[in-house]
């Protein structure tokens, strides 16, 4: 059987490719998913309470990207949902990212946005070369916060050190002057009502778009033929890691429900410090549904699983490029957060897509 254009996963990145291909260039396309849903690392669904769970962990979506959210606005209207994240430390929870009312309260002080800077300029670790996570943080807030509110966190979270993780993986602390607590400041952010997987399945809703779920692409790939293949899934995998296999972090999730109106007092609440998760999340915080019962996932780091987070250390990238390498010509594309071997952000994916050459 013959299609234009093949593509392999039906996440983000291929749902958005697969729209493109068939409005823009009227082709036939296949998307293929091992899955038996679609959406990718987005998958949500609605439990026996009505309350839209998140199986892969929070997504909230944000950007200042006016040309993604008229895209997907196109398929879901928007729940004005601000994201407010608090961290754990000590016994005590406290606003983050970093504002006026986390250091007053962390350090018992009264400073004003002016005397905060000042705080911070003196706190301040001087580096020639900034070259690691931890370098970015310290040269930003010190080393206090560091070790309290990041140092742990990101361990736990990567299982490599800060020292050994590129800098670009937090790139800037956000550090607020003011006591606004919302964890993104961006112009548009919220969560699709219906939830991710609605907004997915409208994105694929296209004459031109057949999918095959619960399929291997390797069982069918001799039965198909096609001029392109676009590949969202892990670049190693697709290449039977003849040149090793490529790290990346898993994340597990232990949900549990209660009988009760609320578990915490925000939709996300980080342990940096303590305990072996990462973080519990609430999903009744994200879209609004009245009931008695809620639901939390705590998030557990772990190395086996569903690859999910590349970890872009020198070494890694470089045998993703030699993966790369070993595609000849232009009848593969690699897309996507585990085809690229790249940290992308949702909007960050679906503007890479919009903006590719088809």
């Amino acid at each position: 059987m013959y299609f234009d254009y093949v593509i392999v996963g039906a996440g983000i990145a291929g749902a958005v490719m697969a729209r493109r291909l068939a409005e823009e260039k009227d082709a036939s396309i296949l998307i293929v998913d091992k899955n038996s849903f679609v959406g990718g690392f987005c998958f949500d669904y609605r439990n026996q309470d009505g309350i839209i769970i998140h199986k892969y962990g929070p997504h909230i979506f944000r950007t200042d990207n006016e040309k993604v959210w008229s895209f997907l606005s196109r398929f879901t209207d928007w729940y004005d949902y601000q994201h407010k994240v608090k961290i754990y430390i000590g016994g005590k929870l406290y606003p983050m990212p970093i504002n006026l009312d986390t250091v007053n309260s962390f350090l018992n002080e009264n400073f004003t946005a002016e005397t905060l800077s000042q705080y911070f300029e003196r706190q301040k670790k001087k580096y020639d070369e900034i070259t690691n996570v931890k370098e970015v943080v310290e040269s930003q807030i010190g080393t206090l916060f560091y070790d309290n509110f990041f140092k742990n966190y990101t361990q736990k979270q990567w299982g490599v050190a800060p020292e050994e993780l590129p800098p670009e993986i937090v790139s800037r602390i956000p550090i607020r002057s003011n006591r606004d607590d919302r964890y993104f400041t961006v112009k548009y952010q919220g969560i699709p009502v219906n939830g991710y997987t609605e907004m997915i399945k409208k994105i694929l809703d296209h004459t031109n778009i057949k999918i095959m779920l619960n399929t291997e692409f390797e069982e069918i790939k001799s039965q198909i033929t096609y001029s392109k293949l676009y590949y969202s899934g892990s670049i190693d995998e697709f290449y039977n890691f003849k040149l090793g296999k490529l790290p990346y972090r898993c994340v597990k999730f232990k949900f549990e429900r209660y009988e009760k109106e609320w578990y915490q007092s925000a939709g996300v609440i980080n342990y940096p410090n303590d305990y072996e998760y990462t973080r519990i999340t609430e999903f009744k915080h994200f879209l609004p549904h009245y009931t008695h019962a809620t639901v939390i996932a705590k998030e557990y780091p772990s190395w086996n699983g569903d690859s999910s987070y590349p970890i872009p250390t020198g070494q890694n990238r470089d045998l993703y490029h030699k993966y790369q390498a070993l595609s000849k010509d232009d009848s593969i594309a690699f897309i996507g957060r585990l085809g690229e071997y790249q940290y992308y952000s949702m909007d960050q994916i679906v503007d890479k897509i919009l903006n590719m050459s088809l």
